[in-house]
């Protein structure tokens, strides 16, 4: 069974969730129905991925009911200015085809753009407004969530970042934890790749009797981190999903740690001059 994170304003939230980046059409709508019948019970989708409505045709195929479901969506950098932002909200949620979204993140600062806070007051605005359960960030840097707190008074509840073995972000990491932010992980696996056949997971894979891909993403778990991979397969949904059964000794945690480097990006995108729109 998929244990839950309490959020810092009460909500719970599932430890693991499916992402849906590059899930599009017939095809998608198939691979994320597939997810939650195989227990996943968090979608992560973002208005840039352009599947926002097959992930609402996926939910509301699956006869699960709504308020079982985490869906988390994203704001685009092309539209941080306060009234676009709200507008573009309540056009994921038309998209979603549903009443409200319980995870909404602004999806990359675009420091360099200079309107992150005014998209976090739309964020913040439309939470009230009851269009948004829970507001949240991804790959915002200390400085980002420092400015947000000193210009609205109101943290995230999550950050979602770029945390893999090869780029573990134990200082991120150690700043979310101080503020009571929950890491969530994008591209938990690495894009898996020559990561899986790393001879240390794979060592580890041997001895705990499990893949590599639960290694990797229990690792995750033990790192008070939240995963959210993608899978077009049922076999590998399966798999990623069974991650609680087992748990990695401190010298296992520390060996994988070690894969990790400073420079260990998948496409150098630092937040701290990376602009997305």
């Amino acid at each position: 069974m998929v244990q839950s994170y309490e959020l810092r304003d009460g909500f719970q939230i599932p430890k693991i969730g499916f992402g849906t980046y590059e899930l599009n059409g017939v095809e998608g709508t198939r691979i994320i129905e597939n997810a939650l019948l195989n227990g996943y019970r968090l979608i992560d989708t973002a208005f840039n991925y352009e599947n926002e409505g097959i992930v609402g045709k996926a939910i509301k195929n699956s006869s699960i009911p709504r308020d079982q479901i985490t869906v988390t969506s994203k704001l685009p950098g092309r539209h941080q200015q306060y009234k676009p932002a709200l507008r573009t909200i309540q056009e994921s949620i038309a998209r979603l085809g549903l009443d409200y979204v319980d995870l909404y993140l602004i999806h990359w600062p675009n420091p360099k753009q200079g309107q992150f806070v005014e998209a976090w007051q739309a964020l913040i605005d439309s939470q009230k407004s009851g269009l948004i359960r829970s507001i949240g960030v991804c790959n915002f840097l200390p400085e980002h969530i420092d400015t947000l707190e000193l210009e609205t008074g109101v943290l995230p509840v999550i950050n979602q970042i770029e945390l893999h073995p090869r780029f573990n972000q134990q200082e991120q990491r150690k700043y979310d934890e101080s503020k009571n932010i929950i890491t969530q992980s994008w591209s938990p696996l690495g894009r898996a790749g020559e990561v899986l056949a790393n001879h240390i997971l794979v060592e580890l894979s041997h001895k705990y009797q499990k893949t590599v891909s639960q290694i990797i993403l229990r690792w995750h778990l033990q790192l008070d981190a939240l995963p959210i991979p993608k899978s077009s397969k049922v076999s590998r949904q399966i798999e990623n999903i069974d991650i609680f059964d087992f748990a990695l000794s401190a010298e296992d945690m520390q060996k994988i740690n070690s894969i990790s480097s400073s420079n260990g990006r998948i496409k150098d995108q630092d937040p701290a001059v990376y602009e997305e729109f």
